[in-house]
């Protein structure tokens, strides 16, 4: 599952960095919760927990079985 959400986290970076931000993944626990930490123009961003739910939970959730949430950590 770990090698699973890089691999997702790692689809999703460029996106993240054409807005000069990032993201790095911290862990998963046995639960499915995500922990991500987003850096650069990310972080402190108005829009940041939208762009965390609405786009890294939900792609990682489409492409990661057993992913239940993702936050920011």
């Amino acid at each position: 599952m770990v090698e699973a959400i890089k691999n997702a986290i790692q689809d999703i970076r460029p996106s993240l960095q054409a807005d000069g931000g990032d993201i790095e993944f911290i862990g998963v626990d046995e639960g499915g919760k995500v922990t991500v930490r987003l850096m650069g123009a990310c972080n402190g961003c108005p829009m940041a927990t939208q762009t965390l739910k609405q786009g890294v939970e939900r792609y990682l959730k489409d492409k990661v079985p057993g992913v239940t949430e993702v936050v920011n950590g």
